[in-house]
């Protein structure tokens, strides 16, 4: 469980760590292309005013006049506005400053200005800093005199908005980002536990059957050490052959149990005599001798090796929790009806249900002090001095009878004790004079 708990984490900081990987990619390229966009956005807009107000100054006989800047709609909307005009072979002079000189870069860089619009004689955009600090981007469009140009219109506008603007873009993506992960791995937590619910089933499967095993196995092991310490007597070898078909017995109901609990088979049902089924049963427990069974002939559709388990553990159960070891143990087979009955102190009504459930055991019961009849836990049967059962016995005995679409229920004994009741669908009446049939077999899932 732990290691399937340290897997879960994995795959969830697995799922989280992909998924903020592919977040950090897009966004990436949505800042790289939102800068890339703002910053085109702003070369268009500051260019287009450039190039609009170089059109509206010209030269007259080498005169330039720059009377229409003074109303035109262009030069009233732009943030820093001033014209460049040299001579041939001169430094550029400045005039017609908006707003202020301050706002307009360095000599030196209006020189560097000035030049590459001499030498590309097009619109030159650049970034420059004002003298006063501010961050600007500049478009310079050339005025042509004749066949020369004799001036330029420089038009700044600021990047702190546009970077701010950007900004708050970022802020917003790396909080959205935060926020998908988180929930990334929220939703990949919750998938891993879905994704791994067949496995943890399959390991609550796989310590069930550990534990019915055991349950199961426990008795006959201890009967079988019996009997090889007693020695190799002819009798002693009858005994321990016995049990070693009864183990195998055992081991094939508890695979095929196993098999149909996880879907792997379903249960072949075949018509098969209950009472010498019952009686067989009895027989090979290893402290038989006081338990009585009445039967009469019954055919009913069952797995014999599960109706045997059932069996075994109804009847084993009450010489566990019936009363004081040797106390009788009354067995009784009906048309579709098998009954186990004990002379021990019985169960509240309240538990009957409960001790159904796997894990509920006698010494629970014992331990509480609400009745010591026949309950979940049990074990291996009186007598032979194994310890607590493991709760698993009337949980096989209710799993076998719904497997075969019967019911399984405790009700007080006449007298005193506990009757623990299996009831199973009987054959026809047509087929219970007969003793075998050869009828084709049914099929039942879990």
């Amino acid at each position: 469980m732990a290691r399937l708990r340290r897997t879960r984490r994995l795959m969830t900081l697995l799922f989280a760590s992909t998924t903020a990987a592919c977040l950090v990619v897009l966004a990436t390229v949505a800042i790289r292309i939102d800068a890339g966009s703002r910053r085109s956005g702003l070369d268009h807009e500051v260019g287009n005013r450039a190039v609009g107000l170089s059109r509206a100054v010209w030269f007259d006989a080498g005169t330039l006049h720059l009377e229409p800047l003074r109303e035109d709609e262009l030069a009233q909307g732009a943030q820093v506005l001033a014209v460049l005009h040299a001579a041939p072979g001169e430094s550029p002079s400045v005039r017609n400053v908006v707003p202020a000189r301050s706002a307009l870069p360095d000599q030196d860089r209006l020189d560097e200005i000035w030049r590459s619009v001499l030498e590309e004689q097009d619109t030159v955009l650049v970034s420059a800093p004002s003298t006063d600090g501010g961050r600007l981007r500049w478009a310079a469009a050339s005025v042509w005199d004749d066949d020369r140009i004799g001036a330029a219109v420089l038009v700044g506008t600021e990047l702190a908005r546009s970077e701010r603007d950007h900004d708050v873009l970022v802020r917003w993506l790396a909080l959205g980002c935060t926020a998908l992960v988180c929930c990334a791995a929220a939703v990949g937590h919750l998938l891993s536990g879905r994704a791994m619910r067949p496995a943890l089933r399959g390991l609550g499967q796989q310590e069930q059957f550990l534990a019915e095993a055991a349950h199961e196995l426990r008795t006959p092991l201890a009967t079988l050490r019996l009997v090889v310490e007693r020695g190799g007597s002819s009798g002693s070898s009858d005994e321990a052959l016995r049990l070693v078909d009864r183990l195998s017995r055992l081991v094939t109901g508890l695979l095929a149990r196993a098999r149909v609990e996880a879907g792997a088979q379903r249960a072949e049902l075949v018509p098969l005599r209950l009472d010498q089924l019952v009686e067989t049963t009895v027989e090979e427990l290893p402290d038989h001798e006081g338990v009585t069974v009445s039967s009469q002939p019954v055919v009913v559709l069952g797995d014999p090796d599960l109706l045997a388990q059932a069996v075994r553990n109804l009847v084993e159960n009450a010489q566990r929790h019936g009363g004081p070891a040797g106390a009788p143990v009354e067995v009784t087979v009906a048309p579709g009806l098998v009954t186990v009955r004990d002379h021990g102190a019985g169960v509240p009504l309240a538990d009957r249900e409960r001790v159904f459930a796997r894990g509920v055991t006698g010494e629970s019961e014992t331990a509480s002090g609400t009745g010591t009849g026949a309950v979940a836990g049990t074990g291996a049967g009186a007598g032979t001095g194994a310890g607590a059962g493991t709760g698993a016995g009337l949980a096989i005995v209710r799993w076998v009878a719904e497997l075969h679409h019967g019911t399984a229920h405790l009700a007080d004994a006449p007298g005193g004790g506990l009757i623990a009741e299996l009831r199973l669908p009987a054959e026809p009446a047509a087929r219970t004079s007969s003793s075998s049939s050869h009828e084709r077999p049914g099929t039942v899932g879990a």
